[in-house]
């Protein structure tokens, strides 16, 4: 009976809230006592709403109710505290189905604070006091608690497995020492532990470096995305200020052109407009001598007649017609032709540049885990595969471009191309549009009596007989030939004997950042016919040189 009452003291004056002993308590207006900090929190979280609660018996209140501490419950508080009367234990101060529970609590248990490994026993603060005050106890090894203590008794011999055995690595008790695992590597825990922390100590520290190492990466990423936004940043800026400045000059060479043509117009319109005037004055008199004519035809007096006729048969000298020049909507046909022709050269400068300032000449290339593996099969090739076009102003005029500027056969006739730097004036040579950086991958479908798929730097040479103009035979390009019978590799005048299965498809594999150039035989399958290592330090560009009765075309692959 006395033990209900205790209870029931204990949970009179605990705090709903804190569960602890009430703290300066009072009393809400609906009579249930709370600590005052613990009622004003709640509150706080409620101002919002404007209507303040009771968390017990949720009656409202408006306005919030001013708190006073309730003196006597205070006192009689602090009483209770003075005989030995403690709150009871919180809920949260219990085992959960996840905790480790106290193994000498009855009922309902506490959470356990330590586990001892040479008890096997894990103890709540209060059971686990004798392990501090007790000499012999205080040599007990306490862990932090778990419930896999157990699995420290051997079950074979009911013994606490002091014991490791290397031979089989596994934990044993002494008597499975002199045992199953006789003659057996065997050494007790603490000394494998030792062991086996040194190791892990060693795995820390390069697990530390690597992090370290990985910091530093991630730091000089950062440091690379803040160089890209600034470089990139800065070249749409000056771009801007070269465009706008390209667009005030051509506002201007507008104005001037209309302001000319205005000009012009008034100048030719006043001139007509005098001929004009001229003209009709001629019509008025012409019109007055012909009415005087007329009236002397009708003259019926022949001496009034003929004495008349010398003064009135006399006209004036006539305006000279070759000054008359009618062009209809002809006038101004030549203005339009010049800025029509400067509309083209502008759109041809302007397509120009926008290939050469591809994004991809600046790729980024960045691995921290080393050099991907090259693909082996031709889906995987595929995935790296680039849509390539030709440039007609890199092509030999004798090469005559079709299909989307995709494929090139060899002509006997020049065909009707423009003048241009970039345009092989010897070799029946042509480069792509698009440069190449990074991993790229193409096929090239070829026919006739041979060709030279080729990869170059764009500052090839492009004019006369030198080999500094021709695929293999300098140090800026690398060119595979392929005819009906046989492949060559050609690099700086060097040629290398290719051997692999004969295919009218090539496909061509460059790992720009890697140094890795490789040439495949395309059929059902893929043949390695010659690889590459070397060193890029430019952009690259694929290149094709046609021979005799021969074409090649650059194959869309999905």
């Amino acid at each position: 009976m006395a033990q209900q009452e205790n209870k029931l003291d204990r949970e009179t004056f605990s705090c709903p809230i804190c569960l602890d002993l009430l703290k300066d308590p009072v009393a809400i207006p609906c009579g249930h006592s709370y600590c005052m900090n613990c009622i004003q929190n709640f509150w706080d979280g409620e101002d919002e709403k404007r209507i303040h609660s009771c968390p017990q018996c949720r009656q409202t209140f408006i306005p919030r109710p001013v708190l006073k501490k309730n003196t006597m419950l205070a006192a009689l508080v602090e009483e209770l505290k003075k005989t030995g009367l403690q709150a009871a234990p919180a809920d949260h101060c219990y085992a959960g189905p996840e905790d480790v529970a106290c193994d000498v609590c009855t009922g309902r248990k506490l959470k356990a604070l330590k586990s001892c490994l040479v008890c096997l026993i894990s103890y709540c603060e209060k059971h686990l006091q004798p392990h501090h005050d007790v000499a012999q106890l205080k040599k007990h090894k306490l862990v932090e608690p778990s419930k896999k203590l157990q699995e420290n008794i051997c079950s074979r011999h009911d013994e606490v497995m002091k014991m490791f055995c290397r031979t089989d690595q596994q934990c044993i008790c002494y008597l499975c020492s002199v045992d199953e695992h006789k003659g057996h590597d065997t050494v007790s825990a603490a000394a494998e532990r030792t062991e086996r922390q040194r190791e892990l100590e060693v795995s820390r520290q390069n697990i530390q470096q690597r992090i370290q190492d990985r910091e530093k990466d991630v730091k000089e990423l950062q440091q690379e995305v803040e160089a890209i936004n600034g470089s990139a940043d800065k070249a749409v800026e000056d771009s801007e200020k070269i465009f706008t400045e390209l667009i005030r000059l051509m506002e201007k060479r507008r104005s001037d052109v209309k302001q000319q043509v205005r000009s012009q117009q008034k100048t030719e319109v006043s001139r007509v407009k005098e001929l004009q005037e001229k003209l009709e004055q001629e019509i008025t008199e012409l019109k007055r001598k012909d009415a005087e004519l007329k009236k002397l035809s009708h003259t019926e007096d022949h001496n009034q007649f003929l004495h008349n006729y010398p003064s009135l048969s006399r006209l004036s000298q006539s305006t000279d017609s070759s000054s008359i020049n009618i062009r209809p909507l002809r006038y101004f046909e030549d203005v339009t032709a010049a800025v029509s022709e400067l509309r083209d050269k502008l759109q041809d400068v302007l397509r120009d540049q926008r290939t050469n300032i591809s994004l991809t000449d600046t790729e980024v290339h960045v691995s921290l885990s080393g050099p991907e593996p090259e693909p082996k099969t031709r889906a995987e090739f595929l995935k790296y595969s680039r849509e390539l076009t030709l440039d007609p102003n890199t092509a030999h005029t004798k090469l005559l471009l079709s299909e989307g500027n995709r494929k090139v056969t060899r002509m006997k006739q020049r065909q009707s191309y423009s003048s241009h730097p970039d345009r092989f004036t010897n070799y029946r040579q042509v480069l792509s549009r698009e440069s190449l950086t990074g991993r790229c991958y193409w096929e090239v479908e070829w026919r006739g009596r041979g060709v030279d798929v080729a990869v170059t730097y764009k500052n090839i040479s492009r004019a006369g007989r030198s080999h500094e103009c021709l695929f293999g035979f300098n140090d800026k390009s690398w060119s595979l030939f392929c005819d009906t019978n046989s492949y060559d590799f050609y690099y700086n005048k060097v040629s290398t004997p290719v051997s692999g299965p004969q295919s009218s498809r090539v496909g061509v594999y460059l790992d720009h950042s890697a140094g890795i150039l490789s040439f495949y035989s395309v059929s059902e399958t893929m043949t390695l016919l010659h690889r590459v290592q070397t060193t890029f330090t430019q952009p690259l560009y694929a290149g094709l040189h046609i021979c005799l009765d021969s074409s090649a075309e650059l194959c869309e692959v999905k």
